[in-house]
């Protein structure tokens, strides 16, 4: 048993704990459930709770949000022109950020949807060492996939 302070008072029963933390106008809040003999802390319930969701938001700031940046390509890309959305496209990685390839097909080059898997699998390979997100997929007239850098 905890006080408000965070001093250890005593080992007591549930009721003497819950007694003690009504004379005290205070709550009994359960902090280490499992452990034995369980630890209980009496301590005001907002205050407790607006803690706990100050100390999420502080372990939060740290964590950047992964962000998805697109790169669109055609079916009859020039060598140079895929060599520099490449390279855009491994800066995006080394940034931290995933990697969506949109490849957009028109008209007859609907029917070429194999020649559009094969420059998108070319294209993953030329990214270099990257965890597949999404496996390229037609949706609609678009062949998509997502990468990101492996952790």
């Amino acid at each position: 048993m905890l006080d408000s302070k965070g001093e250890q008072i005593a080992v007591m029963s549930k009721a003497d704990a819950l007694a003690k933390a009504q004379a005290d106008g205070l709550d009994l809040v359960l902090i280490a459930e499992h452990a034995k003999p369980p630890v209980a802390k009496i301590i005001d319930f907002k205050k407790f709770l607006y803690q706990e969701e100050k100390k999420q938001k502080e372990a939060r700031k740290g964590i950047k949000k992964g962000v998805v940046k697109d790169i669109k390509l055609s079916l009859f890309i020039g060598p140079a022109d895929l060599d520099r959305m490449i390279a855009r496209g491994v800066e995006f990685l080394k940034d931290g950020n995933q990697v969506r390839l949109n490849l957009g097909l028109r008209g007859r080059e609907m029917g070429k949807t194999k020649m559009a898997f094969d420059l998108i699998h070319n294209c993953i390979t030329k990214l270099g060492d990257v965890n597949i997100a999404k496996e390229p997929k037609l949706e609609g007239r678009v062949v998509r996939a997502v990468v990101a850098k492996k952790k």
